[in-house]
């Protein structure tokens, strides 16, 4: 089922991007973005919407997008790659070099990553280099070639694990230090994460560079990885082929889903209108339970059950990972248009269309 997901993201979708987004596009008239990530769930969401608003508003933008593998995506997403404004450079963050980009760029959008939680546990070091060096590569290659304004996604995993009786992170709260000792996969990302938000923060203080960070944690819809660690794809993939959803833990881990559309209007008006230095979280407010989703998806698509890994452990805190998005919403005015029930049933008629 997994390479159903080459197919288009839902225009219905895309069109609502281009509504939540209207009074923004505008500003990206002739403009020149660089995307690093491009290939990825957001990468995917953000370049299909500014396709859409290029050609509703005959923008002129033109788009330089870093890949490792640009002839694989093109061969999956021919709409996308037939779009003149989009040029491939292939390469990675963990190499670049400033001969990437042969002239001037406007904007970057930086959204690569290590996401292979296998290779970050193998090499921490290099998963590090990756994530840290590679937003300050990004960064230096990016403001050489003129950019005024970047956007840097990084991950809610840099608050640390959510103490027990906080309903949400505001981005006030304070970010742990290093931790020495043995660390997973997730604590290795962040710590990757804060070293290369204090990369985005050094160039807007040192070097007048308009950096906005966004703090992103989980995401739902259309495209979404139906394996590995994303679980609300992990379980419709179990419903949709008519088996009882498998819940890998005891199923009393706490998330919230933004759905892709929302995440990609709420991305563009960042990018755009986020207050340089600033930074914002990026998800849904409405947390539940992995239980609770899993039993949601099975009742929405008829599989016959919910299966549990493991009993829970006495006195084990819960696994709590909830954003506050009071700033994005009062000072951006964004909003989550698509609640849980809709994501599951959206990207369930995506995936079975």
């Amino acid at each position: 089922m997994d390479s159903i997901t080459s197919r288009r993201l839902p225009e219905v979708d895309i069109l609502q991007v281009l509504r939540d987004a209207s009074d923004v596009w505008e500003e990206l008239r002739g403009q020149t973005i660089f995307v690093t990530g491009a290939t990825g769930f957001v990468g995917r969401w953000m370049l299909s919407s500014l396709q859409a608003a290029d050609r509703s508003y005959g923008l002129g933008v033109r788009v330089v997008a870093l890949s490792r593998y640009p002839e694989r995506f093109r061969r999956e997403h021919p709409h996308l790659g037939a779009w003149p404004a989009l040029t491939w450079k292939r390469g990675s963050v963990a190499t670049l070099g400033p001969e990437v980009l042969e002239g001037r760029v406007d904007l970057a959008i930086h959204l690569a990553t290590e996401a292979d939680l296998g290779a970050t546990l193998a090499d921490p070091s290099a998963a590090t280099e990756v994530i840290a060096g590679g937003t300050l590569r990004t960064l230096q290659v990016a403001s050489r070639a003129g950019a005024r304004r970047i956007l840097f996604t990084s991950s809610g995993s840099v608050y640390g694990p959510q103490p027990s009786g906080l309903l949400s992170f505001s981005e006030d709260w304070p970010l742990p230090a290093h931790a020495p000792g043995a660390r997973d996969a997730r604590g290795i990302g962040a710590e990757g994460k804060r070293l290369a938000e204090a990369h985005c923060t050094d160039f807007f203080q040192r070097r007048a560079i308009d950096t906005v960070i966004a703090r992103c944690f989980s995401f739902s819809g259309p495209g979404i990885p139906l394996s590995g660690k994303f679980a609300f794809g992990n379980f419709l993939r179990d419903a949709l082929a008519g088996r009882r959803v498998a819940v890998k833990g005891d199923g009393t881990t706490v998330r919230s889903y933004l759905y892709g559309s929302d995440l990609s209007s709420w991305l563009w008006r960042l990018l755009l209108r986020g207050t340089a230095g600033r930074t914002y979280n990026v998800g849904s407010e409405h947390a539940l339970s992995l239980m609770d989703l899993a039993e949601m998806v099975a009742r929405e698509l008829g599989a016959p059950g919910v299966d549990i890994g493991q009993a829970r452990r006495p006195g084990e805190p819960t696994d709590r990972y909830v954003p506050s998005t009071l700033r994005a919403r009062t000072e951006l005015g964004l909003r989550e248009s698509v609640g849980i029930h809709a994501a599951i049933r959206k990207t369930a008629d995506w995936l079975c269309d």
